[in-house]
C-alpha cells in the first residue's frame, strides 16, 4: 500500500499492554482514514451505550492517507470517541503539525482504551512506544505541559497533543490541544482523555510517506495548490484576514447571531472583524503543515504577549453571542481557553445560555454568588472569571462545565439553550440560510457547521450560488452532498477550507495519485456516504430518537428574525426533513433500513 503504513497502534491504559495491528488495502478502500477508521473501530469493538467517561469508551487518534504528504493542508488528524457532551459520536479534527508527525512515526492511527490508575502520557518515537508517568504534569496549562515534555524528552521537534485542566476536570466540552493553540475542539474529546488519566501523546517520527507515483503526485499537488492560491477566498480573504474575514460578510447578510440568537446582526461587528484584528494586533500569519492558505493568526497584546487566534467562531462565541464588544478581551479570553483546553464555541454558548437565563429571571444572583460578575449582556468581566471557574469546576463553574443544555435544564429554561443534540450552535443564524439549518439539525455530532458547510453555496457562492431561502429538493440534495463530501475530505486528512477552490474531482485526483488507485469521484463520495451512515448508525445504537433530536431550537423554528435582511424568517425544517430522510434512503422516522446498510457494506454492524 502507498500513503499508508497499514499499522494501527493499540494502547490499553488499564493493563499497560501496547500492541500493533495491521490492515489491508481492502479495509483502506472501504474506510479511507480518520473518521472512517474511527467509526469502524467504535462500531466493531464498543457498545455505543457505554458511559463516555467509563474505561469502556475508546478514544482514537487517526490520520488520513494524505496526512503527512505535500497535498495542500495535508496535516490533519481526527480524534474519535463517544461524546460526553452529546452522548453520541464525537469526531473533532485539528491542524498544526501533530497529525503529520504521527504519520512520520509510522502509524495510521492510535486506539487508546481502558484507564490508567494515575496520570500518564504516551511517548512514541517511531516504533518505540512507552506509557510514562505524568503525575508532575497534572494541573498544568497546555503551554506548560508542552514545554516540560520537550525539556524532559530532550527533543524540541516532538509534537504533542495534550489536555489542560479542563480535560482533567471532565468539563464536558474540553478539547484536545496540539501546537499550543490548535484544537480538536468539539464534543468534549479532551474530557474523555482526562477520564482515562491520559495527559498527553508525544510523537516524533523519522519516516517519509511514500506515494504511488511521486512525479505524478507532485504535478497534481502543484495544480491543486495553484487553484487554491488563485481563489479569492483561499488565496485572498483567508490569508489576508484569517477566518475572521467572515465577520463582516456574515453580519451584512443578517446571519450573525447576537445575544444568544435573539438578534441576527451585531451593531459592533466591524470593530471585531478580521480587518480590525489585522490592523490592531496581527504580527504574522501561521499556516499549518503543508498549508498554502495560512489562515492562522499570531497576535500580540500587552496583557498576554504573543498568542494565536481567535478564529471567526471564537470571536463570535466570546463576542456578539454575549453582546461583548471588546476585541482585546475576546483575544485574551481565547488565549485563556486554549491554555485551559476547552472548546471556544461551547464555552461561549454555555455562557450565552446563562446570560439569557439570568435575563429571564430563571437564574438569580444568589444562585451564582453575590460577589460573582452578573450574567449581563456585554459584561466582559464574565469572560475571564467564569472561564477559569469552568475549567476548574469551581463554584458556579461546576454547573457551567456541564454545558449549556444541562445548565438550562437545571433552571427550567431549555428553550433558551441554542444547540442541537446538547451541543451548542456555532456562528450562523440558519433563519438566513435554511440549508445550513437542515445541516445543523441532521449533523451526527450535534450543533456543528463544519461537517456540512452550507454557508459556502448559500452565502459565499461555492461551488455556485444558491438562494439561501430556497428549500427545494436541489437544496436538500446539496446538504447531503456537502455532508458526504466533508466526510471524504476529513477521511483523506485534509482541511475543509480547501473547498474554497477545489471540487470533488480535485480530491479524487490527489487521492488516486497518492494511492495508486483508480476510483471515480462517485466511488470516493460513496466512502463519504458510508462514513456518514456509520456515524448515524452509532448514534441510533446509542439511543438517538431522530424525530425528537433531528431538530433545531424552538426560537429558530418559531420566532421570526426581528430585523435585517432576513426579517420575518424562520427555518422551515418540517418541510425539509422528510425529504432529507427520503433522499438519504432512510425510513420516515430517520432510521437506516437493512437494504441501505447492505448497499453501504454496513450490515456487519
Amino acid at each position: 500500500m502507498f500513503a499508508y503504513w497499514g499499522k494501527i497502534l493499540r494502547v490499553n491504559l488499564s493493563t499497560g499492554k501496547i500492541s500493533e495491528e495491521k490492515f489491508d488495502e481492502k479495509f483502506a478502500q472501504k474506510w479511507l482514514g480518520t473518521r472512517g477508521f474511527g467509526i469502524y473501530y467504535l462500531l466493531k469493538e464498543m457498545d455505543p451505550t457505554v458511559d463516555p467517561f467509563s474505561p469502556e469508551n475508546k478514544i482514537i487518534y487517526a490520520t488520513g492517507p494524505l496526512t503527512g504528504t505535500t497535498a495542500p493542508t495535508g496535516g490533519r488528524y481526527m480524534v474519535i470517541t463517544k461524546s460526553p457532551l452529546t452522548g453520541y459520536i464525537a469526531m473533532a479534527n485539528s491542524g498544526g503539525f501533530f497529525g503529520a508527525e504521527l504519520k512520520f512515526a509510522g502509524w495510521d492511527a492510535i486506539i487508546v482504551e481502558g484507564k490508567a490508575d494515575h496520570p500518564v502520557y504516551i511517548y512514541i518515537n517511531d516504533d518505540q512506544v512507552e506509557i510514562r508517568d505524568a503525575s508532575h504534569l497534572w494541573g498544568k496549562l497546555v503551554s506548560e505541559t508542552e514545554e516540560k515534555l520537550r525539556e524532559e524528552i530532550g527533543d524540541k521537534r516532538v509534537r504533542i497533543a495534550s489536555i489542560g485542566p479542563a480535560g482533567e476536570n471532565l468539563v464536558r466540552f474540553a478539547a484536545v490541544m496540539n501546537d499550543e493553540h490548535r484544537a480538536a475542539g468539539r464534543g468534549g474529546v479532551g474530557a474523555v482523555m482526562g477520564s482515562k488519566n491520559l495527559k498527553a501523546i508525544v510523537v516524533r517520527g523519522h519516516n517519509r510517506v511514500e506515494v504511488a507515483d511521486r512525479a505524478k503526485f507532485t504535478t497534481v499537488v502543484k495544480e491543486k495548490t495553484d487553484k487554491l492560491r488563485k481563489d479569492p477566498t483561499a488565496g485572498g480573504g483567508l490569508p489576508n484576514y484569517g477566518t475572521a474575514v467572515l465577520v463582516n460578510i456574515i453580519n451584512q447578510n443578517g446571519l450573525y447571531p447576537t445575544r444568544n440568537f435573539q438578534e441576527s446582526q451585531f451593531e459592533y461587528a466591524e470593530e471585531q472583524s478580521g480587518e480590525a484584528m489585522t490592523a490592531k494586533y496581527l504580527i504574522r500569519n501561521k499556516p499549518c503543515y503543508a498549508c498554502p492558505i495560512g489562515c492562522g493568526r499570531v497576535n500580540k497584546l500587552p496583557t498576554v504577549g504573543v498568542t494565536e487566534g481567535p478564529e471567526y467562531e471564537s470571536i463570535w462565541a466570546l463576542g456578539a453571542h454575549l453582546g461583548i464588544n471588546d476585541l482585546a478581551s475576546i483575544i485574551e479570553a481565547n488565549h485563556l481557553i486554549d491554555e485551559l483546553g476547552m472548546d471556544t464555541i461551547s464555552t461561549g454558548g454555555t455562557l450565552a445560555t446563562a446570560m439569557e437565563l439570568y435575563e429571564k429571571g430563571l437564574l438569580k444572583q444568589e444562585d451564582i454568588g453575590e460577589d460573582a460578575p452578573p450574567f449581563r449582556w456585554g459584561n466582559t468581566e464574565v469572560l475571564h472569571y467564569y472561564i477559569e471557574k469552568i475549567a476548574r469546576r469551581e463554584g458556579f463553574g461546576d454547573k457551567l462545565a456541564e454545558g449549556g443544555y444541562r445548565l438550562a435544564e437545571m433552571y427550567n429554561g431549555t428553550e433558551y439553550f441554542m444547540g442541537v443534540k446538547k451541543q451548542e450552535l456555532p456562528a450562523y443564524d440558519p433563519r438566513g440560510a435554511e440549508g445550513h439549518g437542515l445541516g445543523y439539525a441532521t449533523n451526527n455530532r450535534g450543533g456543528c457547521h463544519i461537517k456540512q458547510y452550507m454557508i459556502s453555496p448559500e452565502i459565499l457562492g461555492y461551488p455556485y450560488k444558491m438562494d439561501p431561502h430556497d428549500i427545494s429538493d436541489e437544496k436538500v440534495k446539496m446538504v447531503i452532498t456537502f455532508q458526504d463530501l466533508t466526510a471524504l475530505i476529513d477521511a483523506a486528512g485534509l482541511c475543509v477550507f480547501t473547498t474554497f477552490g477545489l471540487g470533488a474531482d480535485d480530491y479524487r485526483d490527489m487521492l488516486n495519485a497518492a494511492l495508486g488507485w483508480d476510483l471515480t469521484t462517485e466511488e470516493y463520495l460513496k466512502i463519504g456516504e458510508r462514513i456518514w451512515n456509520a456515524e448515524r448508525l452509532f448514534n441510533l445504537k446509542a439511543g438517538l430518537d431522530p424525530l425528537k433530536e433531528d431538530t433545531l431550537p424552538k426560537r429558530l423554528l418559531e420566532e421570526p428574525v426581528k430585523q435585517g435582511p432576513n426579517k420575518g424568517r424562520v427555518v422551515r425544517l418540517k418541510e425539509m426533513l422528510p425529504r432529507y430522510y427520503a433522499l438519504r434512503g432512510w425510513t420516515e422516522d430517520g432510521r437506516i433500513p437493512e437494504e441501505k446498510l447492505k448497499e453501504l457494506g454496513l450490515d456487519e454492524f
